[in-house]
């Protein structure tokens, strides 16, 4: 990997359903920082045991290729929770409100989560200029993250049928095996849910599909578009952080993947 490339040079993905609503966003992958080790090198975990000054300049660049001044990228204090803040104006780094999701109808504002397996959704109302990012982890979507973001975005101008949401890099079904309790969990919420698993190698385990659960609880919510870029983030280790990856290989620690949305 490169370790300084210049800030416009910052790999990411991008998605047309957005770029056709004419909004700045990215998908950063992990490539295009100065972070070195387990955190190259685009690491932009603030909550990792990162060097500060590492995260803060890949956090810099994700902001230039983003178009928005450093200051005015946000990025909540997630904490697996169905909660979401609506933003009207910066706010201090010590002042993240504990929250999953973040939306905003104020322009020059960039908003965005952080993910290393979890889900990380944008979304976008072009007619109503209101966008919303969205941090899904198992927990969140089963507790109504997505769904409460949505609502929010409605509060303040937004309409479901306008909404065009797009999911990034997430872990995928062939790398995500839970125990017999985590399933029960989800049948128990609602018994259909049972599709969205599938039996593994091991006996008393299965693998959990959470980018259709995902997918499904968007659809459900009645968004006019939707995608899913389809990126496993364990399975494509040098493009993406994995927590679930870093705990297998017995690594110490994990760097955070960012999803940004903003209105210039």
């Amino acid at each position: 990997m490169n370790a300084n490339p210049p800030a416009e040079k910052v790999p990411m993905l991008r998605s047309g359903l957005l770029t056709a609503a004419g909004v700045s966003h990215a998908f950063f992958t992990r490539d295009g920082g100065v972070s070195v080790g387990i955190y190259s090198s685009l690491n932009g975990g603030v909550g990792s045991n990162d060097d500060p000054h590492a995260v803060s300049e890949n956090r810099r660049r994700m902001s230039a290729a983003l178009g928005v001044r450093s200051s005015f990228l946000l990025v909540p204090y997630q904490i697996h929770s169905n909660l979401v803040a609506v933003v009207k104006e910066p706010f201090a780094p010590a002042e993240r409100p504990r929250v999953d999701a973040l939306v905003t109808k104020t322009r020059g504002l960039g908003i965005g989560v952080t993910g290393a397996d979890c889900g990380m959704i944008l979304f976008s109302d072009p007619n109503a200029g209101v966008i919303g990012a969205c941090h899904a982890g198992w927990k969140g979507a089963l507790t109504g993250v997505i769904e409460a973001t949505l609502d929010a975005m409605e509060g303040i101008g937004a309409s479901r049928a306008n909404i065009s949401a797009v999911l990034g890099p997430t872990i995928g079904p062939a790398s995500y095996e839970v125990g017999s309790e985590f399933l029960a969990r989800f049948t128990s919420s609602d018994s259909t849910n049972g599709r969205f698993f599938e039996n593994s190698i091991r006996d008393g385990h299965a693998l959990f599909d959470l980018p259709a659960y995902i997918g499904m609880r968007i659809i459900a919510a009645g968004v006019g578009r939707y995608r899913n870029l389809g990126f496993d983030t364990y399975a494509i280790d040098d493009r993406f952080f994995s927590y679930r990856r870093s705990v297998h290989r017995s690594e110490e620690d994990y760097g955070r993947l960012v999803s940004a949305i903003a209105l210039v």
